[in-house]
């Protein structure tokens, strides 16, 4: 794993990963002009770019300055209000050119050359029934297809959004304005967004998304109907390496059996955090309607049903304290139960009122503990290449010395 200088300090891939991605960058127009028509690199944030650092690592790239145009652009006054905060979103990284070739800035000074993926056509194409793969979709890194929140979520729509989620704060705005929840997509699209993005820009993984809900059986219409619709094409799922299930904990542990039935390959019920009194504040509705408790014995049936790894629970690093994050994800993984990590990205939503990240020593913290935690329960992320924001595969690779 190759170390990188930042002034006077020494980082590795992962931690220059959590750093750039907490932190968002500023991209030198002459890099969108040189490299828009041949990379994927597009200015609008719902495309969700990302560069490649030279030793493989994936990174998400987030152009501070186009997305604060984003957030301005938001009808909404409760998003605008994030404006507010723009005082604490300012980044020493950047994008900039280094003779032909992209490159990572840290102040002034050059950290890697980068590259980016490929370009493709995904964001411009709509499925036959004229919905837009943009805003519904989003490609990650080299293997990824992900679905950021298929069905609504009822839990924000209740008044008890999880606080860093973006998409939590816009369902309660429409539930505040007695507005009409969005239709969860149709299968038929998924499958056709699935499909092209295999086809055409290579994935191999998916991820199956969407909000958290009070009827367990109607979460399950809607999973069953898309593990269905790619289950069904003999020649897609031959494509698939890895489908991930991000869904609510369900009482009735039958569903889980379904759908693994349907090819499913892990199942995430995400605590998010494992502080208990802060969980209460920042993921509100988990707390109170689904429980600790469901979600942990949802994760341990699937663990002692399926395997070790099979079920996984999601940490967002950065807002809780290292030492409550060591405990849950120490809980999780004696039980079989992969930890994985995703990096928070203050610049989506203000977490009891703040928006700075942790520093490096942090982020080392959390990779030396999970690449033990890993070794030493036998618990193996997804063998795809990284995603944009989560790390535990670049932990594997660090664990594992490549």
């Amino acid at each position: 794993m190759k170390k990188y200088k930042l002034q006077n300090t020494e980082v590795d891939s992962i931690e220059l990963k959590a750093l750039a991605v907490s932190r968002g960058m500023k991209v030198d127009k002459e890099v969108y002009r040189r490299f828009s028509e041949t990379c994927r690199l597009d200015m609008n944030p719902l495309t969700c770019n990302c560069f490649v650092l030279s030793d493989g690592t994936i990174v998400q790239l987030t152009d501070m300055g186009f997305h604060l145009k984003y957030l301005s652009g938001i009808l909404s006054w409760s998003n605008l209000k994030l404006l507010k905060y723009a005082s604490q979103l300012t980044t020493p990284f950047s994008l900039r050119l280094s003779g032909d070739s992209p490159a990572l800035f840290y102040e002034d000074e050059c950290v890697d050359i980068v590259s980016l993926p490929p370009r493709t056509d995904f964001y411009q194409r709509k499925t036959a029934s004229g919905t837009r793969f943009v805003g519904n979709s989003v490609l990650q890194g080299l293997d990824w297809v992900s679905f950021q929140c298929l069905w609504p979520c009822e839990y924000a729509a209740s008044g008890k959004p999880c606080e860093f989620c973006f998409s939590g704060g816009d369902f309660e705005t429409l539930a505040r304005k007695q507005k009409p929840l969005p239709a969860a997509l149709p299968a038929p699209d998924v499958a056709e967004i699935v499909q092209y993005a295999a086809e055409r820009a290579g994935v191999s993984g998916v991820q199956i998304t969407g909000g958290s809900t009070f009827d367990g059986q109607a979460e399950a219409e809607h999973i069953r109907a898309y593990l269905a619709a790619l289950a069904g094409d003999d020649a897609l799922r031959g494509k698939l390496k890895e489908l991930l299930l991000y869904i609510t904990p369900p009482s009735d542990r039958g569903l889980i059996d379904g759908y693994f039935e349907l090819s499913a390959s892990r199942i995430a019920c995400s605590l998010e955090l494992w502080d208990l009194e802060l969980a209460k504040t920042v993921t509100p509705g988990k707390v109170a309607y689904t429980t600790r408790e469901r979600h942990l014995d949802v994760l341990t049936y699937i663990a002692e049903k399926y395997g070790k790894a099979k079920a996984f629970s999601n940490f967002i690093i950065g807002i809780e304290p290292f030492e409550s994050l060591r405990e849950g994800a120490t809980y999780l993984a004696e039980r079989g139960v992969l930890p994985s990590a995703s990096v928070w990205m203050p610049m989506g939503r203000p977490v009891r009122g703040n928006m700075t990240p942790p520093g490096v020593d942090y982020y080392r913290r959390v990779k030396e503990l999970f690449a033990e935690l890993y070794v030493k329960h036998d618990l193996s992320p997804p063998e795809t290449r990284g995603l944009n924001v989560c790390i535990e595969r670049d932990i594997m690779r660090y664990a594992l010395g490549e």
